[in-house]
């Protein structure tokens, strides 16, 4: 299924009514695991750099839900959020100015195009690189980016069944990706070549998280992708399956996977 769609339905939704947009950002960290796991190793490693004010390059910021996030939670610092959708940055702009936000500011820019210098301490890449065939030339332009001692957070489908990829025949759940995913092996070769060095390595989705991913995401954004109608009909199907899905959530998190279907990716430089 094309995910892009149905993406823009929720954008223009809270585009349409501001004062949901909020409560979407909370939506979003309750249902999906890997917002979970993100927000918890953003707090770590805010911890490493003590007092000193940090510049976060959020890079393919999206709906603008981490940059709302480390704006409350990893103080002090600046915050430049990137994405290459015009209309998603032109919202988020917006929505950040009338909420009083300072020391953040928006751009439409292509990753693989970005031309920044020993300007971020911290790079934040959730859900995006699956999406650019060239990777390798955006992480040569995140390494450029990053001050010494700067660390590239990353999170995206691993190999192991990420994208609802689990054999040769299978075809990717998101139309949209580049690729399946990546795996451990796979991230190192590409990045310590270029200088970083690998600082944490999570998979996430393992046997629970998996499923809650079906139950809670998967299954809805098929049916949504099916027919918009189904919009009316996702609060019903939540009551019943969402305890459910929270439970084996909460399973994942709190466990140590030797394979998932997610991986979560930070560097150092």
């Amino acid at each position: 299924m094309h995910y892009d769609p149905v993406k823009d339905v929720f954008a223009s939704a809270i585009k349409r009514f501001p004062f949901t947009r909020k409560i979407f950002y909370k939506t979003l960290d309750l249902m999906f695991l890997r917002s979970w796991y993100v927000r918890r190793e953003l707090k770590n490693l805010r911890k490493l750099f003590g007092e000193k004010k940090i510049s976060i390059f959020d890079a393919g910021t999206g709906y603008g839900q981490y940059s709302y996030f480390m704006k409350k939670y990893l103080l002090p610092n600046s915050i430049f959020a990137v994405d290459v959708k015009e209309k998603w940055i032109k919202d988020c702009r917006e929505f950040f100015a009338e909420n009083n936000f300072s020391n953040i500011s928006f751009a439409v820019e292509d990753l693989t195009e970005i031309q920044h210098e020993n300007k971020f301490d911290l790079i934040v890449c959730i859900d995006v690189m699956e999406h650019i065939q060239d990777d390798v030339k955006v992480f040569s332009n995140f390494f450029r980016a990053l001050k010494k001692g700067g660390f590239m957070l990353m999170n995206t489908p691993s190999i192991f069944g990420g994208s609802d990829v689990h054999d040769d025949e299978d075809e990717s759940f998101i139309g949209e990706h580049a690729r399946q995913g990546y795996s451990f092996e796979d991230l190192k070769s590409k990045l310590e070549p270029i200088g970083f060095s690998v600082h944490l390595s999570k998979y996430t989705y393992g046997f629970w998280g998996d499923i809650a991913w079906r139950l809670g995401i998967k299954y809805p954004m098929q049916l949504l992708n099916f027919s918009k109608l189904f919009f009316i009909l996702l609060p019903f199907y939540y009551l019943l399956t969402f305890p459910f899905t929270l439970i084996m959530m909460y399973g994942d998190f709190t466990s140590e996977n030797s394979v998932g279907s997610g991986i979560l990716f930070i560097a150092k430089k």
